[in-house]
Formats: C-alpha cells, structure tokens, sequence
C-alpha cells in the first residue's frame, strides 16, 4: 500500500459538507479539519501499483465543493 496526504482547500461553507462525503467513500485513513492555506488534511492509502492521479481524480476530486488539493507522496516511516 502507498501512503499519501492530500490537503484539500474547500469553497467557502463546503468544507464540511466535503468532509462528509469523503467518509461516506471510505477511501480514507484519517481526515482532520485544519487551519492554514487547506481545510483539510486527508491520510489515505492505495493499493500499490495503483495509478495515484486517477485514484484521487476518480474517488476524490468529484466531490462538490472542493477547490484545490495538493498530494504528498510517502516513500519510508521512519
């Protein structure tokens, strides 16, 4: 499995719409409201070999109200 975070940034008022949504998929690990340039902090994994941009563009990026993400790959836990 590949780990990864995506920071999503909502349109204003839909953050937690959007959060509700992402937990109906169940594609997450953890998802945290936070403060900063995004409203929320998304921990997820995929399967591996897994292409990482259709997964998210398939299961994540069709959910309304979501403006902008930026995606952090994980590479070794420490």
């Amino acid at each position: 499995m590949t780990c990864l975070f995506v920071q999503i940034r909502c349109r204003p008022g839909t953050a937690y719409r959007v959060a509700d949504e992402i937990k109906l998929r169940e594609i997450h690990s953890e998802l945290y409201s936070v403060s900063g340039p995004f409203d929320l902090l998304l921990k997820m994994y995929i399967p591996d070999g897994e292409d990482v941009g259709r997964f998210i563009n398939d299961n994540l990026l069709d959910i309304e109200g979501i403006e902008r993400t930026e995606t952090t790959l994980t590479f070794k836990a420490f």
